[in-house]
């Protein structure tokens, strides 16, 4: 038995020393911090238990890690310790009890509130006023000389202003690096396949870990002031939180949430106020301090082997857990969007049981090197989606790789990626079950086939009826299905039922923009209608064929190709010509005898007559190229009322302006 306990607690022990290392020295965690947190309360109870094990060298009686060689080494003359956690409004009571127990104290006590930074813990030494030395906390005797660095961080003072300070000043606080600043340096390095960093904590530590300060000085951090070590030939106030503010008033930076609050019922109304606000925070906290405000109570206190009595931190709900990845599913959104789900070994993270976490795309798989079995940190913030921060080192031979698949799992069609796009779409937007309503909404729509009375909520109640599954369904309705619906009488039915019938005579561009083909809008199924004159030509059309036509690119006919190329999609298709939907020919002489071909005009300004949109219909049916910016090249700006810039930039270059006035007899 006991063998088997001084085993363990061996092997916890050099697992955390571990830990210690890659979190502090290394800035390249392995483990989430409740993880860790988790490891080291184990190992004091076990230690509780079975004191013969106690050892002066455990971790769970050290602070930080071991000092880099790379940097100079620099001796503490107070030690810079760490703090205890409570986790629990009971735990924090007794934490007070504990104290007042202690002091001989029946009196309710006041304490010094602050955020709990969660960043790299330094030390700035002043003397006459001049920062002379920074240095980490390392292990808490012994820290790293980081001077030139620190001096980087732009609001850390190298002269304190004001009056009355001490000699020799020492100010312990934290470096942060802010949370938008941390994304966008993230998004910056990725996109210059650089280094990213797991979190804002390691993206403080590790800049300012940097042998050269230059690299350090081009990373957004800030410091904040939490407390003093050495005062020499100087008196400050004997409250925690008036020295805070002193520190405040010589130009030392220190956050806004920073309180004095009276026992423990104050003390968990401000944690409480505290996590509310914790997602707008500027930075990372991953709790909060509570600090005994008297300084000579302080001093009664005193400390134990690694922390002080008179302080403890009480910890918000992880928003980091580790978990196993177990599977990957595959969800296909309303636009077709295919969109990886990882299936989770179940794990309490943010005030949530999580078993699901996007996964967004294929190229967020490679970049995070996931594999099925791997272990995972997951994020959980406030109210935000649960996702998969970084994949933990492990046996990868165990694990399976992630195969995207190649046809939708809803409706069996191809998926088709672009090249340069992150995201994968099923191309069966005619037929796929996962974009039903979708397509249904853009084929009933205005610019399309304009059906009066079938909006988004009647949409919704006919699919969710089971009454249509695709758009040629709709002309297979009659009244009597309708009328049942919510907010839907004899006449309304009968309405929107005559408004269906109605809409089968048309134009090819409306129905060509009807079908939702990905990026054709108005003036490019104007265009294909007009360059191929029916729809069997631009069914059959390969890509080289699309190039040939006005506003078509690779990738637009490359969704061109991919929609006619399903067979889903031709069968609705079909279906929908088989309820009699038909257009007038298009005739090839009609291509060319356009009035305005070749003419680029430009809408600035608010139009009366006719909307914006209106107008550059219009143009465009007469062989008109419509832009949103003047150029030498425009012939036409087209000025309503409250025209601005545009205007302004087509009377400097000469431009024919026309009025409102002047655009409508151009039109007729």
């Amino acid at each position: 038995m006991n063998q088997s306990i001084a085993q363990k607690i061996s092997a916890l022990r050099q697992e955390i020393q571990t830990h210690n290392l890659n979190y502090y020295t290394l800035d390249a965690p392995t483990v989430t911090d409740a993880e860790y947190d988790r490891q080291i309360k184990t190992l004091r109870e076990l230690e509780e238990k079975y004191p013969e094990y106690t050892s002066p060298d455990s971790p769970s009686l050290s602070v930080g890690g071991p000092v880099l060689d790379n940097f100079s080494k620099v001796a503490h003359e107070l030690p810079m310790l760490s703090l205890g956690n409570v986790y629990s409004e009971e735990e924090l009571a007794e934490f007070v009890e504990r104290i007042q127990k202690q002091l001989k104290n029946t009196q309710v006590l006041s304490f010094c509130v602050e955020p709990k930074l969660d960043g790299l813990a330094i030390s700035l030494l002043y003397e006459q006023g001049k920062l002379i030395r920074a240095a980490t906390r390392g292990d808490g005797a012994v820290g790293e000389d980081v001077t030139y660095n620190v001096k980087t961080i732009k609001n850390i003072p190298h002269i304190l202003k004001g009056d009355n300070i001490p000699e020799r000043l020492e100010v312990r606080g934290e470096v942060v690096m802010p949370i938008a600043e941390f994304h966008a340096f993230n998004q910056h390095a990725i996109a210059n396949e650089a280094k990213s960093f797991v979190n804002p904590r390691n993206a403080a530590a590790g800049s300012l870990r940097q042998l050269d300060s230059n690299i350090t000085a081009q990373r957004p951090l800030a410091f904040y002031s939490y407390g003093l070590g050495i005062i020499e030939n100087g008196s400050l106030a004997n409250s925690h939180y008036q020295r805070l503010q002193q520190l405040k008033a010589w130009g030392l930076p220190l956050t806004e949430e920073v309180t004095l609050e009276t026992g423990a019922l104050g003390c968990f109304e401000a944690y409480t106020q505290l996590l509310q606000k914790r997602p707008i925070l500027p930075y990372e906290i991953d709790g909060i301090v509570y600090k005994v405000d008297d300084i000579a109570l302080q001093e009664q206190l005193g400390f134990i082997a690694r922390s002080p009595r008179w302080a403890t931190a009480h910890k918000f709900p992880a928003q980091e857990e580790q978990t196993r990845l177990l599977d990957v599913e595959f969800q296909v959104g309303r636009t077709g969007a295919i969109t990886p789900v990882a299936i989770l070994q179940p794990a309490f993270v943010g005030g949530v049981t999580v078993s699901r976490a996007s996964l967004h795309n294929a190229d967020e798989i490679k970049r995070l090197n996931l594999k099925i079995g791997n272990t995972v940190v997951i994020r959980r913030a406030a109210d935000v989606i649960p996702q998969i921060v970084r994949a933990l080192p492990d046996a990868q031979e165990k694990n399976r790789e992630i195969i995207f698949p190649t046809t939708c799992p809803v409706c069996d069609s191809e998926i088709e990626r672009i090249e340069d796009e992150a995201i994968a779409r099923c191309t069966g937007g005619l037929y796929c079950a996962a974009q039903r309503k979708e397509a249904i909404k853009y084929f009933a729509s205005r610019k399309a086939m304009n059906i009066d009375g079938l909006g988004e909520k009647v949409v919704e109640q006919l699919v969710d009826e089971n009454l249509i599954h695709n758009p040629a369904d709709l002309f297979n309705l009659t009244a009597e299905q309708l009328i049942p619906l919510e907010r839907m009488a004899d006449k309304k039915a009968n309405k929107l039922i005559a408004a269906i019938t109605q809409c089968k005579n048309t134009t090819l561009p409306k129905f060509l923009l009807s079908l939702g083909i990905r990026e054709v809008g108005e003036a490019t199924a104007r265009n294909l209608a007009n360059y191929f004159l029916n729809l069997e030509a631009l069914k059959h059309a390969n890509i080289e064929d699309l190039l040939k036509v006005d506003d078509v690119g690779d990738i637009v006919a490359q969704h061109i190709v991919a929609f006619f190329r399903q067979k889903h999609n031709q069968e609705v298709l079909q279906a929908l010509l088989d309820t009699g939907i038909h257009w007038p020919e298009i005739k090839a002489k009609e291509q060319q005898a356009q009035p305005l071909e070749g003419k680029i005009f430009v809408l600035t300004g608010t139009l009366t007559q006719m909307d914006r949109n209106e107008a550059k219909q219009a143009l465009q049916a007469l062989g008109a190229k419509v832009s949103g910016s003047v150029s030498k090249k425009t012939d036409y700006v087209v000025a309503g009322e409250a025209a601005g810039s545009k205007l302004t930039k087509a009377q400097e270059l000469g431009i024919t302006i026309l009025d409102e006035a002047e655009l409508v007899n151009l039109l007729s």
